[in-house]
């Protein structure tokens, strides 16, 4: 495969363009972007949220399984996750982009088209970013947000007990489509629409942007995004709170061809439910007084929104239902060497 010809400023003037084309340039409290020293913002809004996410090659992905359209759409909608999570309203997104030798023009230019479709969605600027030359390819990507106020943001440690845990959308999808584009011959167990389904799930998951500001408005106490798998993610909002969370696998909704797909390969479906992870749904506490005009809201948005459990006194998480799991299932561990996801179990 051909070596990128291109020097760093052709590169950046190529995304910027790609990007530019897409209007996810256009937003007026942007007043200088990509191709000064540092872009230049006016906003009104009083509360800011800045989240920073990668998408490095080998731990969050494999080439040869991932289209480059789909890196770029990837690395975006993950740190647009962590806004969604907040309750914030995206607005502007930096990219630093490490390039290896055998990434060609081609592929590198459709990382771009992948970023610039989904940033154009959900009418966020990329403002600027850097690259350079690296030994495996990489996305870092730096989102910033914002809400009237900052009080309307939604952290983790608003749990209490006598909250009611809810969560958004389907999961298990993402872990059942890796498992498909790591293991191809698991899609004959599947009709091919929802194999189709699967992979996209991981391969270009869609942020629950819309979701997040309508739960924040509903009266979110706590929430999360489910990056890293149910077990972890609810761990980690347990222990911001202080509080134990109850889930009730049976009444968590599950994405079509999970449980076959798992079944197939030799796995419990709450493996995948609970461990998967990548399904970027969001996890929240609300008062349960506040659950039916919450799920009024995201039906809006075009999302489900399901009570799964309780929050009560104690700490971490306990599971009931579904194989009687009782304890969280480690999800993904950035730091755990070095299986890469495309092994995670």
């Amino acid at each position: 495969m051909a070596s990128v010809p291109r020097g760093e400023f052709e590169l950046i003037a190529a995304f910027r363009e790609r990007l530019d084309r897409a209007g996810a340039a256009a937003a007026p409290d942007l007043l200088v972007g990509s191709g000064d020293d540092a872009s230049v913002s006016e906003l009104t809004d009083r509360g800011l949220a800045v989240s920073v996410d990668a998408l490095v090659e080998d731990v969050h992905f494999r080439r040869a399984s991932f289209p480059p359209r789909s890196i770029g759409h990837k690395a975006l909608a993950a740190a647009l996750s962590d806004l969604a999570a907040m309750g914030a309203r995206p607005r502007h997104a930096y990219v630093q982009l490490g390039l290896p030798t055998d990434l060609d023009d081609a592929q590198c230019l459709e990382i771009a088209d992948g970023l610039a479709a989904l940033a154009a969605r959900h009418e966020v600027a990329v403002a600027g970013g850097d690259v350079t030359r690296a030994a495996i390819l990489f996305l870092a990507v730096t989102v910033v947000g914002s809400a009237p106020e900052a009080s309307e943001l939604v952290g983790r440690n608003g749990a209490r007990p006598g909250d009611l845990l809810v969560l958004s959308g389907e999961l298990g999808g993402a872990a059942a489509g890796l498992r498909l584009l790591e293991q191809p011959a698991l899609a004959d167990r599947l009709d091919s629409a929802t194999a189709s389904a699967l992979r996209a799930r991981q391969l270009e998951p869609e942020p629950r942007v819309d979701a997040g500001r309508a739960l924040a408005r509903a009266g979110a106490q706590a929430m999360i995004d489910l990056s890293d798998g149910l077990g972890a993610d609810a761990a980690h909002l347990a222990g911001a709170g202080g509080v134990e969370l109850r889930i009730d696998l049976d009444r968590v909704p599950v994405q079509a061809g999970v449980a076959e797909l798992a079944r197939a390969n030799g796995e419990q479906p709450a493996e995948l439910v609970v461990a998967g992870g990548e399904d970027y749904e969001l996890l929240a506490v609300l008062a349960g007084e506040a659950f039916e005009s919450a799920r009024a809201a995201l039906v809006e948005a075009g999302v489900d929104l399901s009570a799964i459990g309780e929050v009560t006194v104690g700490e971490g998480v306990a599971f009931s239902g579904s194989g009687g799991l009782r304890s969280p299932v480690a999800g993904f561990d950035q730091l755990r060497p070095p299986r890469g996801r495309g092994e995670r179990s």
